[in-house]
Order: C-alpha cells, then structure tokens, then sequence
C-alpha cells in the first residue's frame, strides 16, 4: 500500500503479533515485491491491487515466476468483478476488499497457506453475481448497440434504421447475443448483459419481439 505507508505498517504489526506468522518483507513496488519474493519464497504474499509499477495480473506473474509454490492474496479498493476473476483465473487463494476486517485477511492469509486449494473473497453480492454472469462473454461494438436499442423498446426496423443497417442484419446480431448470453429472450438477453456489466441498466425498457 505505498499510497497509505501507515496502512502497511499496522498490517505488517497485525501479522506479526500472530503467533503463527511471520512477515519476512513489507514493500512499496511491484520490483521489490518480486526481489523479497526471490529471496525468501514465502508461503504467502499480500498483493496490493495498485502497487505501483505494473498492473496486478504481471506481477502475479513474475511473482509466481520468482516462487511458484508461493500463494497470493489480493487486497483491493476495487470491487471490481473482471478484476477478480482475472486474478482468480490466475491462480490467487484470496481477493478482499480494503474495507475487509483484520480477522477477515488473517483467516485469508492462513487459508491459503494450507494449499488447500480454498478460495476466500470478501466482495459485494452484486460484484459475485456479475463475476457469474456470462463471464467470458464479449460482446463486439455493434451487437451492444443492437442490444442497447432494444433495451429501450426499438423494433428491429427501427433499430435498423438508427444504425443504418439491414433489419436481417439488425437479427443477425441479435441472435448472436442470444447465443452469447445463452439468452432465450431480449428480455434475458439484457438482464444478463446488465448482470454482466455489458450495458448500464439505467432507464431499460424492453418488451417481446
């Protein structure tokens, strides 16, 4: 946490009061969590999701390069659902919030240092549910424009005609969002897309056809 050294240090003093742990490092900056890392492979590390030099996912990466039996623990402001699946994806036994509590990150932290393969995420409901919803989905520019029109109640000629496309071709990627969405409906499709944060779910309108 180099933005908040104060933060880092009652961490480091929170651990190392446990009885079971022992912090080895505490540092500002993606270069010198890799160094400490390399030097004392840990059985656990406590990533900032900002740390200063690089972005969370190539760190993880050089982190696990440098120690590949070392587990990660993402700590982050963000409650971001593509954030956390990322990393998730990438191998990381935790991802909690900054406003977790002190037991909440100790339990984390001695989770993942079973190998247990246990997972601990202390995100919101609504972050968990998009995480889930259609998580691999990629919607290109024009197919969200097409479901974004007919969120707000348009017609396929309409929509066509905003768009300056066919009416087929206004259908054609339509259904490429339902198999997408694995969608049976606009209806579905959208609400999934919104759960997915595909599109914004203010102001939707939908109705049949």
């Amino acid at each position: 946490m180099d933005d908040y050294p104060l933060f880092r240090d009652a961490i480091r003093a929170a651990m190392d009061a446990e009885p079971d742990m022992r912090v080895v490092a505490a540092v500002a900056d993606a270069d010198a969590a890799v160094a400490e890392v390399t030097r004392h492979r840990p059985d656990v590390v406590l990533l900032d999701a900002q740390i200063p030099g690089e972005d969370t996912a190539a760190t993880l990466g050089r982190l696990r390069d440098a120690s590949p039996d070392t587990r990660v623990v993402v700590i982050s402001p963000h409650d971001d659902p593509r954030l956390t699946r990322q990393l998730l994806l990438l191998g990381v036994c935790g991802y909690l919030l900054l406003s977790s509590g002190l037991e909440e990150l100790l339990s984390a932290v001695r989770t993942a240092r079973t190998g247990s393969g246990r997972i601990t995420l202390s995100i919101s409901r609504t972050s968990l549910r998009r995480m889930h919803a259609a998580p691999e989905v990629r919607l290109s520019e024009r197919e969200r424009g097409v479901l974004v029109l007919a969120a707000q109640a348009m017609r396929n000629a309409q929509i066509g005609e905003r768009l300056h496309i066919s009416e087929e071709t206004v259908k054609r990627h339509l259904r490429n969002v339902f198999v997408k969405l694995d969608a049976e409906s606009r209806m579905d499709a959208v609400n999934k897309a919104i759960e997915a944060g595909l599109i914004q779910g203010g102001g939707v309108v939908v109705r049949a056809g």
